[in-house]
Parts: structure tokens; sequence; C-alpha cells
């Protein structure tokens, strides 16, 4: 089954640090613009804590300098190191990923998220 698999959230007090980790299984042959997004109780889900698209990566303002997002590509992961965290950093942060599987000789390409990881941060 092809899915990605979120580990690493939890609970932290302000300032605290956290690694969330997302790894994509199945019969996965490649992963495309890996990215963090988050939603925070009462709001939507936020347009990318951290994105990487064509070798790039793109942060939210907020999390500029305390956010680094990391893939390894053979591995098929990506990881999002959160430093200097914030009571306003709370969410559910849900990793995404375009996945390329195969099944027989046809490729599929398809948009996927993970379960979702809570981050709770208490100042």
């Amino acid at each position: 089954q092809v899915q990605l698999v979120e580990s690493g959230g939890g609970s932290v007090q302000a300032g605290g640090s956290l690694r969330l980790s997302c790894a994509a299984s199945g019969s996965i042959s490649s992963m495309y613009d890996p990215g963090w997004y988050r939603q925070a109780p009462g709001k939507q889900r936020e347009l990318g804590a951290a994105i990487a698209a064509g070798g790039s990566t793109t942060y939210e303002d907020s999390v500029k300098g305390r956010f680094t997002l990391s893939r390894d590509n053979a591995k098929k992961t990506v990881s999002l190191e959160m430093n200097m965290l914030k009571p306003e950093d709370t969410a559910v942060y849900y990793c995404n990923a375009h996945l390329a599987y195969n099944s027989g000789p046809v490729q599929y390409t398809g948009d996927y998220w993970g379960q979702g990881t809570q981050v709770t941060v208490s100042s």
C-alpha cells in the first residue's frame, strides 16, 4: 500500500526542539516536492511549514530560522527539525508529497498526505 507514515510528534516546552519524520512506504519509485503542512486548532491547514520543490526549500515566515527541512531521496524520507518552538507552533503536522509508483508495467503518480502527528508546545 502506498502511503506516507509520520513519526516524531509530541509535547515540549517553549524553546525546546522536536524532529518530525515522514517515510514513503510501498513500491515507490520517486518522491517529489515533499513538504510539511500544519493545522492549528480552529484554523485551516497552513500552506507549508516547509516545501522542497526543484531542489530549493521554502519556509513559511514564522518558522524561518527555526525549522529545517531535509530529505533523503534514496530512503524516500523527509524530516522537519524544529527548534526554538513556540506555543503558536502547536498544531497537527502533516507530511505531503507526490509519489510515483509502479503497478505492473504502468507507473502512477498521486498526491499523498500522512495521517498527521500532534505537536504541542507549552509556555
